[in-house]
């Protein structure tokens, strides 16, 4: 996956410290961007879809 992206309210003031994300027709894999060549997470896009909205209720 090579279309790795992060959120837009990461930027310098935060230190431009986060997560990125890349997406597949099934999966979404999920890395540190301070350190993108390391270890990844995959998980099946309707997880991370679960995941998010579940965190948007909160």
């Amino acid at each position: 996956m090579d279309n790795w992206r992060k959120s837009t309210y990461s930027g310098e003031g935060d230190g431009n410290e986060c997560v990125e994300i890349a997406n597949s027709p099934t999966h979404v894999a999920v890395r540190d961007s301070k350190a993108p060549h390391r270890a990844t997470l995959t998980f099946p896009s309707t997880a991370f879809s679960a995941f998010v909205e579940n965190l948007k209720r909160r």
